[in-house]
């Protein structure tokens, strides 16, 4: 084997082992995406079970303080259809208000975190093709080469040679 035949087997399989290369490390930061991805819906679904526990605890604490409102207002020997009943139904209003806003921010909280999920898998797309991209890149070079070392005209040089017929 010549040195010239052994320097195109060598750029031909330096070009092959760059463009594996080049595939794996796409394919690797793809599924980091994608876990990272993962991870985002599961701390999503954290959240919306973080909200049931939230409300219960808020629905047993709403319990407590109208039980405790209740007992002082018949302490007071307040009746229960004037003064009484309005600071009851004011706190039952409250406790709805504040229900809504615990569920309100619990799904912005997931709707961001979906979302983040959404980006990490483009971004994870992106970075695969950015992979196959370079394999292109790869696979052009390493032929330009072996072209350019077989003999044949490669990029300007094809258009500096005159071909001539007589």
């Amino acid at each position: 084997m010549g040195l010239e035949t052994a320097a195109l087997v060598a750029v031909g399989g330096l070009g092959v082992a760059q463009y594996q290369q080049q595939g794996a490390t796409g394919k690797f930061n793809q599924s980091v995406q994608n876990r990272n991805a993962q991870v985002a819906e599961q701390e999503a679904a954290q959240m919306e079970k973080q909200l049931e526990f939230d409300l219960a605890r808020f629905d047993q604490r709403f319990q407590q303080l109208q039980g405790q409102t209740t007992t002082r207002i018949a302490k007071t020997g307040v009746d229960f259809s004037g003064t009484g009943l309005r600071v009851l139904r004011a706190n039952a209003e409250q406790g709805e208000i504040e229900k809504n806003i615990m569920e309100y921010n619990s799904k912005v909280g997931q709707a961001r975190k979906f979302e983040e999920a959404n980006f990490y898998r483009i971004q994870g797309q992106v970075a695969r093709l950015t992979a196959r991209s370079a394999q292109m890149s790869t696979i052009m070079s390493t032929g330009k080469s072996l072209l350019g070392m077989g003999g044949f005209p490669t990029g300007s040089q094809a258009g500096d040679r005159q071909y001539t017929d007589y």
